[in-house]
């Protein structure tokens, strides 16, 4: 049997986030349990030759969802996979977290919080349109460690409107000082697929968009989180992605390494080694499909060699690992040591022999390099 991680989608949340380029929706609770039943449907009905050794719950905001559902939803996973115990990761919004909860997650096997803490301003916190403010995650922390949780990973954004140097090294110093095990640093992007982002494409002033800090601040604010967690004795291990020792994400790690993984729910991804498929988008189309007995998949692409070089290329690299360029070159019949030679005279990239991996200080313009490699 193949090892697989699972995901399962759940795309509800109370607000929209100005920044936020996600399918989610805002709907009745009384949504919530339909979608769930739906949602145990499509794992009842996917294939059983698989061991399932990591499960993630993510949106959205799957904390809102009543604990009764969280636990049919991974009751379903282990009795449709061979489940011998893992990682089980939940994303929970620091306003959402209570006590009655929190114990009931950990009771259910869940062992580890991706905690969208993403600023500890409240005025950045305000601009993005979040619900929560800082008193919530000083609040909640303390919470799920009573609950006996103890892999708790922080989100921070770098770049939100109104954010200064001194605002940013504040919400660092406060990650630091609260001790997560695991850190996620996102750099704010702009595309049309946001309200924020269309506002500034759009030279527009809503949703603060003329505050936000310029290109060069964010490359600042990277690296001075790259310094600050380094010393609070964090590693890097992916361009986005610090922890403690023995706390690196096993879930995601299966995505940047292109091994397995089934996706349940709105919009979910699967990758099977040979195949990409993806699930309809909108929450009330998705429930429809199952409940009318239809397939949810909505798309279905076969991996070319062509797009899993490219692949092993982007995501190899995203790891502070590196990547195989022997293994990589055997194995898609190309050649890339004139661009790794011409990368490595710039500072681009370092090299331990077959080991190739972009210098530390170069993490934040990551691009540039996967741009010529791929060229």
């Amino acid at each position: 049997m193949d090892t697989v991680g699972v995901y399962v989608q759940v795309p509800f949340c109370q607000t929209k986030c100005t920044y936020c380029n996600f399918h989610t929706g805002i709907v009745p609770q009384k949504r919530y349990e339909p979608y769930v039943a739906a949602a145990q449907t499509e794992i009842t009905g996917a294939s059983k030759q698989h061991h399932a050794d990591t499960l993630y719950i993510g949106g959205g905001t799957p904390s809102l969802l009543k604990p009764e559902l969280l636990a049919n939803l991974i009751a379903s996973i282990r009795d449709a996979f061979s489940w011998r115990g893992g990682e089980v990761t939940l994303e929970a919004d620091p306003e959402t977290v209570e006590a009655g909860k929190a114990r009931a997650w950990a009771t259910r096997g869940i062992n580890r919080i991706s905690f969208g803490s993403q600023s500890f301003v409240d005025e950045e916190l305000r601009a993005a349109g979040r619900m929560h403010r800082a008193s919530d995650i000083y609040r909640a922390v303390p919470i799920l460690r009573e609950a006996g949780i103890r892999n708790v990973s922080f989100d921070l954004i770098a770049g939100l409107p109104k954010q200064t140097r001194e605002s940013w090294r504040f919400s660092l110093a406060e990650t630091i000082r609260l001790e997560p095990e695991h850190v996620s640093i996102y750099m704010m992007e702009i595309d049309e697929g946001s309200r924020l982002g269309l506002e500034v494409l759009n030279s527009g002033t809503r949703y603060s968009a003329r505050e936000l800090p310029s290109d060069e601040e964010m490359a600042e604010f990277y690296r001075e989180a790259q310094q600050q967690l380094c010393t609070a004795g964090y590693e890097q291990y992916e361009i986005s992605n610090w922890a403690k020792p023995r706390y690196a994400s096993k879930h995601n790690l299966k995505y940047w390494r292109r091994q397995p993984y089934l996706g349940f729910g709105a919009g979910a991804h699967s990758f099977s080694g040979k195949q990409r498929w993806s699930n309809v988008h909108d929450a009330a189309a998705y429930v429809a499909a199952l409940e009318a007995g239809r397939s949810p998949v909505e798309k279905v692409e076969e991996v070319t060699a062509e797009s899993a070089f490219q692949e092993e290329i982007f995501l190899g690299l995203r790891q502070l690992a590196g990547i195989d360029v022997g293994r990589i070159e055997r194995e898609y019949g190309v050649d890339l040591q004139e661009k790794l030679r011409r990368l490595a005279s710039n500072g681009m990239l370092e090299r331990e022999g077959d080991v190739v991996r972009l210098a530390p200080g170069k993490l934040h313009v990551s691009n540039e390099v996967l741009v010529e490699l791929l060229r």
